[in-house]
């Protein structure tokens, strides 16, 4: 990199699921600089899975030199996981970071015996580059901060602007994963992430260096800033319809498909259909937050909804699913239950419109609960 910021980050190409929960068709990168004047600070450390690796790049951009800061952004273990092995490499290292943070470092058996506390716009001076530290609570975790080299024009932005995948994976799409990323991870915290992109948006800002995915220039970062700020303010990014089904013996999968058949007819340029079974669960949290209609289409389970599709509602509900209208279809052989089910969970949830009428269908679909759906596509 340039300014006298170096990257000294790691792909981790072998990890399949990140919080042991998303999958990562592309592996994961932890990202690590290290900022230098006439003074050395290290932003961030990497996870354990990464040590030796990262340490050789550390030694290898050092060469020979001592640093003498390390900036804790995050201390979430992806990112402080090789924060020992660097304290016991150089132990008159100073630790800079929040006072969140330092109770965090030391609630992870990490013994830090020089500590700096920093608190909003405090800087450190390196001689020659001045970080100046932003606090960022929420985005995701409560200690987190921010910092902005200023001669540099540079803003490390801890989670934020992350993604998943290895550094170059998607590269000509970072959007993609970026947003399966900032609405599984991130998407409950909005007014945070709102919060902190006021702030960002007083400083010149040229380079953006995130803990997970490239680092970020031009109109890549000019794309990043304007996707994040419709994201964190629940606004809708793609006008379409997702259809979300939760079908057993594929009778309620049949109606969902006909459903988008309806849409498509009526000239609904992007609809798309997902099984809450089979699918990503993480891709289609994405495609709810990112569309500006959604219908759930379920069948009735133990007098109450088939489990996929609660885990699917309560996820959204989790992550602050807002601002949204919302179409239901429940199956039921004999007693229907869905519906009532997943309107309950719905309404949970802030400024969500249910559309009428709610379609009931009895095993298949028949003449009756066809001409509901039409209804119901008419509505959408």
């Amino acid at each position: 990199m340039k300014n006298n910021i170096r990257y000294i980050g790691c792909d981790d190409k072998d990890l399949q699921l990140f919080e042991s929960q998303y999958f990562l068709p592309n592996g994961m990168c932890y990202n690590s600089y290290v900022a230098q004047g006439e003074k050395i600070a290290v932003m961030d450390t990497v996870d354990s899975r990464c040590t030796e690796e990262w340490m050789y790049k550390l030694q290898t951009v050092l060469a020979g030199k001592t640093p003498d800061y390390v900036v804790v952004q995050h201390v979430e273990p992806d990112h402080s996981g090789s924060l020992s092995t660097l304290l016991a490499a150089y132990p008159n290292l100073t630790v800079v970071c929040s006072a969140k943070a330092q109770t965090m470092i030391a609630q992870f058996g990490i013994n830090a015996k020089e500590v700096i506390v920093v608190k909003e716009g405090d800087t450190l001076d390196l001689g020659g580059l001045t970080l100046r530290f932003i606090m960022a609570p929420m985005v995701h975790w409560p200690e987190v901060m921010m910092t902005y080299a200023v001669e540099a024009q540079t803003l490390f932005s801890a989670d934020a602007f992350g993604k998943f995948g290895v550094y170059d994976a998607d590269k000509d799409d970072w959007a993609c994963e970026a947003r399966r990323y900032y609405f599984n991870i991130c998407g409950k915290y909005g007014t945070p992430v709102s919060t902190v992109l006021k702030k960002a948006s007083a400083l010149t800002i040229n380079t953006i260096c995130p803990l997970h995915g490239p680092v970020l220039e031009g109109e890549q970062l000019q794309e990043a800033m304007r996707l994040y700020n419709i994201w964190s303010g629940y606004g809708v990014e793609t006008k379409g319809v997702l259809i979300a089904h939760a079908s057993i013996h594929g009778n309620t999968a049949r109606a969902a498909e006909r459903l988008a058949q309806m849409l498509r007819e009526k000239g609904e340029e992007r609809v798309v259909v997902a099984d809450l079974c089979r699918d990503d669960m993480a891709e289609v949290i994405e495609d709810a937050f990112r569309m500006d209609r959604m219908v759930v289409c379920a069948s009735s389970y133990d007098n109450n909804v088939f489990p996929p599709m609660h885990t699917f509602l309560w996820k959204l509900q989790q992550k602050a699913y807002q601002n949204r209208t919302v179409g239901i279809v429940e199956n039921g052989s004999w007693a229907p239950s869905a519906g009532r089910e997943m309107k309950a969970l719905l309404e949970t949830m802030k400024n969500i419109t249910i559309v009428e009428p709610m379609v009931t269908i009895k095993s298949t679909l028949n003449a009756e609960s066809e001409a509901q759906l039409k209804a119901l596509a008419q509505a959408i």
